[in-house]
């Protein structure tokens, strides 16, 4: 059971910290009455300035760069990073204020190790076990205003997980977790302040929040976060992601997530206001097989009459079997409603080839929503070669061209390296 009250207040009489200070004395010193059960909030920018985490920065920027791991977004000179210390914030923490012209702060290297260094101070300077967070300044997505939150914990619970438990009206608890070390962050932020050279604080009165807790536990597993990414970076890390692949689990594909991808293929430019792209998707089995049944013997055939070995049909042939693996298959497409016809050859090549380039917007399109859903993909242009036989098995006007087809499914295994491709190798200018 919570308390029905707790005390918080900020310590005065701390000395300015400078490089090589122990923390934990100071502050015996200055609050010798700390009890058992205590936990202190330590303002981040002392820790670093007692463990000589300042530097002679003319350029910020510089600064920031050697503590970024990944920009997470960035809107003109304001990047979101994650840190080196696996914190995802504004500017790496570095940061400029409440220190000498022409020196940065960086935050402490490992806050977790800060916070327990300062606790087995505390304990050897007064007798007492107290927890102790080390808080930094923190914007939030969705919400304006700044906020403390725990960078480094050492004796506290961080998180209070509450789930599999019922509220107040037996109702199931399934996803809630709280987060004890940051609310204990902005509840001393209150009476340390931004500007009031104030920067411990002490909670008393919620000693049943004691354990072993860390800060890291409170950074969301990339595979968790929905929010990984900015708006353009996110766009950025999709294209880039859209990979190949060849071998798919078993794991079903949502078919919402390939409507989804729909919806966004069906956003590519388009001539004359048409919309060219169809997208046949085959969720059986049943449809899946005998559609790659039929092109297998399409395939051979050509082959065999182009003269090739059975050995070497067989290796072109066992190429396309990424369709069959696949647990969910697309066929897209094109349909010239809306072409414009000229009586000549020229012109109207030129317009089929509009049309033809608007479909491959459309494809790519969906292969990079693909894999923003997590999914990955393998565009095969096979259908193009039999387009009679796939229409045919899958019953389509004759007005659709097949344009290939989209193997979907979770990757059996990561995509291999791609070789690094120097985007000046394919510019030109004029």
């Amino acid at each position: 059971m919570s308390p029905a009250s707790f005390r918080v207040w900020a310590v005065p009489g701390l000395p300015e910290v400078g490089p090589g200070d122990d923390l934990a004395k100071l502050i015996a010193a200055a609050e010798p009455g700390l009890a058992d059960g205590d936990i202190l909030l330590v303002t981040s920018k002392i820790v670093s300035k007692a463990e000589g985490r300042i530097t002679e920065a003319a350029d910020r920027e510089a600064a920031i760069d050697a503590e970024t791991v990944r920009v997470v977004a960035r809107r003109g000179t304001l990047r979101i990073v994650e840190n080196r210390q696996g914190l995802i914030m504004a500017a790496a923490g570095v940061d400029a204020s409440n220190t000498p012209a022409g020196t940065v702060l960086l935050l402490p290297e490992d806050p977790d190790a800060s916070a327990a260094a300062i606790r087995a101070g505390l304990r050897a300077a007064l007798g007492v076990e107290v927890g102790v967070i080390v808080t930094d300044t923190f914007g939030r997505p969705w919400r304006n205003g700044l906020t403390d939150v725990a960078i480094g914990a050492s004796g506290v619970r961080v998180l209070d997980d509450l789930r599999g438990g019922t509220d107040a009206h037996g109702n199931p608890l399934s996803a809630t977790v709280i987060s004890l070390a940051d609310e204990l962050a902005a509840a001393g932020d209150l009476v340390k302040g931004k500007a009031g050279g104030l920067p411990v604080a002490v909670v008393r009165g919620l000693g049943h929040l004691a354990g072993d807790g860390s800060a890291r536990e409170m950074v969301r597993a990339a595979a968790d976060d929905m929010f990984r990414l900015g708006t353009s970076e996110a766009v950025r890390e999709a294209v880039t992601q859209r990979r190949t692949v060849r071998a798919f689990t078993d794991e079903p594909v949502d078919p919402g997530a390939v409507r989804r991808a729909v919806a966004a293929a069906v956003t590519a430019p388009a001539p004359h206001h048409t919309t060219p792209w169809r997208f046949v998707l085959l969720e059986s089995s049943a449809s899946r097989t005998r559609l790659v049944d039929a092109m297998r013997d399409a395939w051979i055939g050509d082959l065999r009459r182009d003269g090739k070995s059975e050995e070497s049909i067989a290796k072109r042939v066992a190429r396309g079997e990424v369709l069959r693996a696949a647990p969910y298959l697309v066929v897209p497409c094109l349909v010239t409603d809306g072409a414009h016809h000229y009586g000549d050859a020229r012109r109207d090549g030129a317009e089929r080839e509009m049309f033809v380039v608007a479909m491959g917007a459309g494809v790519q399109n969906f292969l990079v929503a693909l894999a923003g859903e997590r999914l990955g993909s393998a565009w095969v242009s096979s259908t193009m070669f039999c387009r009679d036989v796939v229409r045919d098995v899958l019953d389509l006007p004759a007005g659709w061209d097949p344009m290939g087809a989209v193997a979907v499914g979770h990757a059996a295994e990561p995509p291999r390296e791609r070789p690094e491709r120097e985007a000046s190798a394919f510019i030109e200018v004029r």
